[in-house]
């Protein structure tokens, strides 16, 4: 049980005590921080947020407190309920509003919850704003507003529909097209919100929908990270029903997966690699993705034409190399499509869209495309820290004894060799190191990242 704060916001644990969980009364110093901040930005006389909130138990108790405090700052609210991610990032600029909070702690257990907190454009806070909110979070310098001048909460429950409408309306997706493929396709929403904001997208586009968890009650059928091993009950579905693919995202819907018609999985990874293919066969261009993401984007990249980059892990760092790159897609490896046509945030309903106008285009079965795609095989493996433990320290040490190989230390420790790469770093989210491996087979990339946790644990015992 733990309280993380960083750039990107807070995240924790519920109850438990103040400093040290995501309690009451963090939740309101932290929203109080944000307002704060949000008035020092611009001098005028009436300020506005978007919040919304994924299904979480926990999420109606934290977005009242998250509202009510914003109000007693003077700040008026658009009340968006449950909602995801990327449609509260798409929703504060068409509310013309100062920012937005999300209350979602994305792929953690149900226990956790957060407070992702985004600028007036609905992106994520660069480092500097971050750190100011905490700043301010710390101090007691937090004025509220008289009687008089109190904020005031408006519902609007129309957000996913015009979310719907603007993807519905991008160039490149190719609704007609998709419409003539009558697709069949499972969703596993994970009881959360993409349960309803998928299913309508899909029916916008003419897809039969089988749904598996898609009612928002936030009890978490399985681990809500949408990797392969969560994943059995999705695969039957698929299998079952004959589906031409399953959907599945995570519980705030900015992470995308796909299976197969066979109900193996498509890859993680390759869900940006699929999506950027069919952006650059018709829209040239250069693309970005983080240091832990796969190869196969480069390469795919590079085959139309366009200049790959890899920025640091980091929804912001992405983005802010993707502008200065001029890319025309990016995103990251966990699933994560960043397609600037629309908005600058992870968007799992885009990523639907322009799928399967690629799978219309393609005219081929979901595996039939896999194979299309270079083939790296990823391993993700992560140690639980320990109090005390040198984390800078160790990675310090591995970059010394590796300093012959390519490597990389603008966020932690990758180590490029000629057929593989490790990527060691501290989790912005959990008290976690992650330790990402990708080879040519999955054998060795286990076994890559199997060495690396022994030789990490051998510099942690000499520190």
């Amino acid at each position: 049980m733990t309280l993380i704060k960083s750039i990107s916001g807070i995240r924790g644990t519920i109850g438990g005590a103040v400093g040290e969980n995501l309690t009451p009364i963090d939740a309101v110093k932290f929203a109080s921080a944000y307002g704060v901040w949000l008035k020092q930005q611009r001098n005028k006389e009436h300020y506005k947020v978007v919040v919304g909130r994924d299904a979480r138990i926990s999420g109606k108790m934290i977005q009242n407190l998250v509202m009510n405090t914003l109000i007693g700052l003077g700040i008026d609210v658009v009340d968006v309920g449950l909602s995801t991610t990327p449609t509260v990032e798409v929703a504060v600029p068409m509310e013309v509003a100062d920012g937005g909070i999300i209350l979602t702690a994305s792929h953690n257990p149900k226990q956790w919850n957060a407070l992702k907190l985004l600028n007036n454009k609905g992106e994520f806070l660069n480092a500097v704003e971050g750190a100011k909110i905490l700043e301010i979070a710390e101090g007691d310098a937090i004025n509220f507003a008289d009687v008089d001048s109190l904020g005031k909460i408006t519902k609007n429950k129309a957000y996913i529909d015009l979310h719907i409408i603007e993807v519905l309306d991008l160039d490149l997706v190719n609704v007609g097209a998709i419409e003539s493929e009558r697709f069949k396709v499972v969703v596993d929403g994970v009881n959360s919100t993409g349960g309803i904001a998928i299913p309508l997208l899909l029916e916008r586009l003419g897809v039969e929908v089988i749904k598996l968890y898609c009612e928002p009650n936030g009890e978490f059928p399985h681990n809500p990270e949408p990797l392969k091993e969560h994943l059995t009950d999705l695969s039957e579905a698929v299998k079952k029903h004959n589906a031409d693919l399953g959907i599945v995202v995570d519980p705030d819907v900015d992470r995308l997966a796909f299976m197969d018609e066979n109900g193996e999985m498509f890859g993680e990874e390759y869900t940006l690699v699929a999506c950027a293919d069919y952006v650059l066969s018709r829209t040239p261009g250069n693309t970005v993705s983080n240091m832990s993401s796969t190869r196969a984007l480069r390469d795919v990249t590079e085959k139309h034409g366009g200049m790959y980059e890899a920025s640091a892990v980091g929804e912001v760092n992405v983005v802010n190399l993707m502008k200065k790159n001029k890319v025309v897609i990016g995103g990251e490896g966990n699933g994560g499509i960043i397609y600037p046509d629309s908005h600058y945030g992870r968007d799992a309903l885009v990523g639907v869209a322009l799928f399967l106008s690629l799978l219309a285009d393609k005219k081929m079965k979901v595996s039939e495309l896999r194979k299309t795609y270079p083939s790296y095989f990823m391993g993700k493996k992560k140690i639980e820290l320990t109090p005390g433990l040198d984390v800078d320290g160790i990675l310090k040490e591995i970059a010394i004894r590796y300093k012959n190989e390519e490597l990389t230390t603008i966020d932690g420790v990758k180590i490029d060799f000629a057929e593989s790469w490790v990527h060691l770093r501290k989790s912005n989210t959990e008290p976690i190191i992650r330790i990402y491996t990708e080879a040519k087979s999955q054998d060795e990339a286990d076994t890559l990242g199997d060495k690396f946790i022994a030789e990490l644990g051998e510099i942690a015992k000499t520190l």
